[in-house]
């Protein structure tokens, strides 16, 4: 639950934020260990609106990767955890990034550990970046630490708006397509029937039904309206349920073309993960298990559960990952038993990473290569149908007059 307070610190100057715990007892003795003095303090989870929660701040993973090489410069540069993090709270232009981290600053203050501040804002900080904070620490290379988790974050950043930029502009069009056709039946449409009714012709049969179809969408269009609507609130719902994430997952991966592309993404997602991971020094159980929390599929995470509890039973990771032939190609397979015998895992996950993102880039110009020579003579000839079948009886009228 997130608290919203207002407190004096030591030094009697006015200090206010807000604060993650259980419940309200919890966040009090959180404010106290800090040395704060309670004024006042609220639950804001529940004075939140729904407008406030949709249009509020919101930390993007651009915000993150810059934060994390700001973090890595500065303490390169010698600069203390608490100095650090208070500096760039006081300079986010973030609003609320600048709040977490003045939170942060304050659990450091209080004598918490970098990486369990930085585990209290799990809406920010995910449990990879947390353990890979955590890492640093014991091995005292924090610097480097934030350095590589800014790369990785900045290759993940990439690759996911380059994936998503993707099928943008097919969608956009889509819309547009859809915008301009509805006027063109429920405003154009109308009033160009009028004149072809009150003709002594005998419109063609396409003629007809594009005018039955404008009628339809006129005298109906609200029933359309509230269908759609209704289709957008299934659809959210079946997004919000743990079966219809599965089941969107199982659909997007099943489409041609597009499946293919979120499938690379994925792997290689799951390789960089686990490169990055194995590098530096955490298990490979841990670093299946976060994988699979971060990996930003259904499937996908339940391939990784399953996989990690087969490595606890004495299996290799090859092995465990062999049972899912379908969703983990033979050669990726194949060349992390050679990392395995060999001992170059995280080497063998870091060339996978980086082939499955050149495979995530080509399978990207290919689909826009092709969607788009394909929306424009799909949109054409729909523009084209809908023009001849209702200009071309005006057309004959006009010529039979003259």
């Amino acid at each position: 639950m997130l608290f919203k307070y207002k407190a004096l610190d030591n030094k009697g100057i006015n200090r206010e934020g807000e604060i993650d715990a259980q419940n309200r007892d919890m966040a009090i003795s959180g404010l106290q260990r800090r040395d704060l003095i309670i004024i006042s303090i609220e639950d804001e989870s529940k004075s939140k609106s729904i407008f406030s929660m949709s249009f509020g701040g919101k930390i993007k993973t651009k915000d993150v990767v810059v934060l994390s090489r700001q973090i890595s410069t500065l303490f390169s540069s010698q600069v203390s955890a608490l100095k650090a993090f208070t500096m760039l709270s006081s300079n986010s232009e973030n609003k609320l990034l600048g709040k977490k981290l003045s939170e942060i600053s304050d659990d450091l203050q209080s004598g918490v550990s970098i990486s369990g501040a930085l585990a209290k804002h799990p809406d920010v900080f995910s449990d990879f970046y947390i353990n890979m904070v955590r890492v640093g620490e014991e091995t005292g290379k924090l610097n480097e630490t934030f350095d590589h988790l800014a790369n990785y974050l900045n290759r993940q950043y990439a690759i996911t708006s380059k994936t998503k930029n993707a099928l943008i502009y097919p969608l956009f069009v889509v819309i547009t397509f859809f915008v301009v056709m509805s006027l063109m039946f429920v405003v154009v449409i109308p009033k160009l029937a009028v004149i072809i009714e009150d003709s002594a012709q005998e419109p063609p049969i396409f003629t007809k039904m594009i005018i039955s179809l404008s009628g339809f969408f006129v005298q109906y269009g609200f029933l359309v309206i509230i269908f759609l609507v209704l289709l957008g609130v299934w659809l959210w719902r079946l997004s919000s349920s743990e079966k219809g994430k599965e089941y969107l997952d199982n659909l997007r991966l099943s489409i041609p073309a597009v499946g293919n592309l979120y499938k690379k993404l994925y792997l290689s997602r799951i390789s960089d993960n686990m490169d990055t991971m194995l590098t530096s020094g955490i298990p490979i159980v841990r670093s299946i298990d976060i994988t699979s929390d971060v990996v930003g599929s259904k499937v996908y995470k339940e391939i990784l559960k399953k996989a990690a509890d087969g490595v606890k039973s004495g299996l290799s990771l090859s092995s465990a990952l062999e049972k899912h032939g379908e969703q983990i190609p033979g050669i990726m397979i194949q060349m992390i038993k050679v990392g395995e015998e060999t001992g170059s895992l995280g080497q063998i996950l870091k060339t996978l990473s980086e082939f499955y993102k050149r495979e995530v880039d080509d399978a990207v110009d290919t689909l826009v290569g092709l969607i788009e020579p394909i929306m424009i003579v799909v949109l054409g000839l729909g523009v084209g149908i809908l023009l001849v079948s209702i200009l071309m009886p005006i057309y004959n009228m006009s010529s039979s007059i003259s």
